[in-house]
């Protein structure tokens, strides 16, 4: 467990988690069943680099008893997932152990080590060598050195090979932003600290954006979000890599707490991913209005839910026009997985992918395309070909 949990964190699921672990779980087992397939004795690597407890008090599955859980499906179906867990914290690695033991008796294959997953990290990762890798980083407090990361990404797993694939999802503490924000302005600043958020960003670059000693809690915003884009920048011109990154809050009038940043090299995962955001984020608005529910005993009075027809209602059009331009500058038939972010524009993550299949239909109900997408087994890799092709 990292440092800046409390004892409070392991009694129940908190809404950040809910987004995070749905979103987990379904992006998980799509990248297990889609990789495993393809490799090597069938076998895929997930690593968990800050594991916590494995288990709520409350008895529901944290991260690592989720991926132990997708592993058990897997192995089920013949594929292996094997699972390799570190934790620093005594007691939560005490715990986790119990966990990580009752799905080792039933032959899932999990690893842990207690320590800091940097100092276990290199050869953790050789144990995935020729398999799919996934990397899960999931500190409480800041992460690894973003030259850390690049070495594994980049180096260890080389930027050039796209097989085994290399998948990163990743916990950036938007809090570790506002509090070093301070530091940066304040001629009493940490200077541990900020050489410490210096080396996870890879350079000082981000203090600029916190020069302005008269801040205001909407410049504080912006040079927050100006922050992460930036570092996702830094993280996919290094690596080589397609990287996006969501806001998870409290709440919808909160500030995100953090920001989950994921890598890939596939076309395939990033389509994956968006359609698990979209599904994550309803999980965690669904979770909302329960729990306001059950504490006030009314519907909940959180303002602007977006209801998820409404959006879906209003992102085809949206779609149905980007895959219409897309189309006039390419000229030719187009694979919706290879142009994803293209494809989706604002509404990536925002709406699941079947609202893409209803945008191709839109575009063939109105003589622009000429398939409609209904007879294709998976929605990524419908094709759309312009009546005039």
């Amino acid at each position: 467990m990292s440092s800046g949990t409390s004892g409070s964190y392991w009694a129940a699921k908190a809404l950040p988690s809910v987004f995070k672990h749905e979103l987990l779980k379904g992006y998980l087992a799509q990248f297990g069943g889609m990789t495993g397939s393809r490799a090597r004795d069938k076998r895929v690597v997930y690593l968990d680099g800050y594991a916590g407890e494995g288990r709520y008090e409350n008895g529901e599955p944290a991260s690592a008893e989720i991926a132990l859980q997708i592993a058990a499906h897997h192995r089920a179906h013949g594929l292996t997932m094997e699972c390799f867990f570190a934790e620093s914290d005594v007691k939560s690695y005490a715990r986790l152990l119990d966990v990580v033991r009752q799905y080792s008796s039933r032959g899932v294959r999990a690893h842990h080590c207690r320590g800091e997953i940097d100092d276990a990290l290199d050869s953790l990762v050789r144990r995935a060598e020729r398999a799919p890798l996934f990397l899960f980083l999931d500190p409480c407090g800041l992460t690894l050195h973003l030259d850390r990361l690049v070495d594994v990404l980049a180096r260890q797993r080389p930027r050039h090979q796209k097989w085994p694939p290399t998948e990163l999802l990743m916990n950036f503490s938007m809090m570790a932003v506002w509090r070093l924000g301070g530091h940066v302005r304040s001629a009493k600043g940490n200077s541990k600290s900020l050489q410490r958020f210096d080396d996870v960003c890879g350079g000082s670059w981000w203090r600029t954006y916190f020069a302005d000693a008269a801040a205001t809690p909407h410049k504080e915003a912006v040079a927050q979000a100006a922050i992460d884009a930036e570092y996702a920048r830094r993280l996919e011109e290094r690596t080589g890599m397609l990287v996006q990154s969501v806001p998870v809050a409290h709440s919808p009038r909160k500030r995100a707490v953090y920001r989950l940043v994921f890598a890939t090299r596939s076309p395939y995962g990033l389509w994956v991913f968006g359609d698990n955001v979209a599904r994550a984020r309803d999980a965690w608005w669904a979770t909302l209005d329960a729990r306001e529910e059950e504490s006030t005993g009314q519907m909940s009075l959180v303002p602007h839910r977006p209801d998820p027809a409404e959006v879906t209602a209003r992102a085809v059009p949206e779609i149905a026009a980007n895959l219409e331009k897309l189309l006039a500058r390419t000229r030719r038939p187009v694979r919706l997985v290879d142009h994803t972010l293209e494809v989706f524009g604002d509404y990536y993550g925002q709406v699941p992918e079947a609202a893409a299949r209803t945008a191709v239909q839109f575009l063939h109900e109105r003589g622009k395309t000429a398939p409609n997408g209904v007879g294709s087994r998976r929605v990524r890799e419908i094709t759309v070909i312009p009546t005039a092709a």
